[in-house]
């Protein structure tokens, strides 16, 4: 029997509007590129403050009651930062929520919105207008608690920090000490709902100008590329392993080799719609 494909519901904060033909908001599609991208951005409202908040984070999505769920599941999103820091702080504060038989509770926890974004090539076309990139991004709206269970706490850790590096967990000093279990904040994200907006295929420039055969002569229009790399490790002044870990090699290589093929052969594809 076929899966059924889970999907966020779509509001009117998060729906994706102006073409709206590259809206995903399947949960697979959007958890992997929260979770393929190494920083996340998150906004979130500091009462003292006259603007929104956004800061550069690292979080990953997981589930610490069913640590097997996979990216198409029902997940939280987890985000580590210091203990003092003025989210901590503002998810610290957050009131709980209350409720009574007329009025239905509001989700417990501090709002955010986090967002993640890869860019996988520069689409060159015959005017400016007409110019974009290919992309895949992805935001999610949730609510924040803090992480007060040692056990979650410890398995969030592990899982942020294994999607740095696979297998960095077991390969550096763990479990981590109690000054720094005690300076290290984990927020739970209970996501509400979330979209992706993807960009994928070559340029696609309007008629008038196809039919101009001196501008397409003149104008070198398609596809750059564009992709992360991770570069030839690089030891430290105190590090005395003579070797780099195979662990650390195999994931450096493998990544490399998957940003590649998708940024030079998947993107460039052209999807079904080739709206602009």
């Amino acid at each position: 029997m076929p899966r059924q494909e889970l999907e966020y519901p779509k509001e009117p904060f998060s729906t994706v509007k102006r073409l709206n033909d590259r809206g995903r908001y399947n949960l697979e599609t959007i958890h992997g590129i929260i979770n393929s991208c190494p920083m996340l951005h998150v906004s979130f409202q500091d009462p003292i403050s006259p603007f929104p908040v956004v800061l550069p984070m690292i979080g990953q999505m997981g589930s610490f009651e069913r640590p097997s769920a996979g990216l198409g599941d029902v997940l939280d999103l987890y985000l580590h930062g210091y203990v003092s820091s003025r989210l901590m702080n503002l998810a610290r504060q957050y009131p709980s929520s209350t409720s009574s038989p007329d009025t239905p509770a509001p989700p417990s926890g501090l709002p955010l919105t986090i967002s993640a974004t890869h860019i996988d090539g520069l689409v060159l076309s015959l005017t400016p207008n007409s110019h974009s990139y290919n992309y895949r991004s992805a935001i999610l709206f949730g609510h924040a608690i803090p992480v007060t269970s040692v056990p979650e706490k410890l398995w969030a850790m592990e899982l942020i920090t294994e999607s740095i590096v696979p297998g960095r967990w077991a390969g550096s000093r763990v479990p981590p000490n109690a000054a720094e279990m005690q300076s290290t904040s984990i927020l739970r994200v209970r996501i509400a709902t979330g979209s992706a907006k993807i960009r994928t295929g070559t340029p696609h420039d309007d008629r008038h100008d196809l039919d101009d055969k001196m501008l397409l002569e003149r104008v070198w229009t398609g596809v750059v590329p564009a992709y992360q790399v991770l570069g030839e490790p690089v030891a430290g002044p105190y590090n005395k392993v003579e070797k780099v870990p195979g662990y650390l090699e195999e994931y450096r290589l493998d990544r490399n080799g998957d940003n590649r093929q998708w940024a030079e052969v998947d993107a460039i594809k052209e999807p079904e719609s080739k709206a602009k």
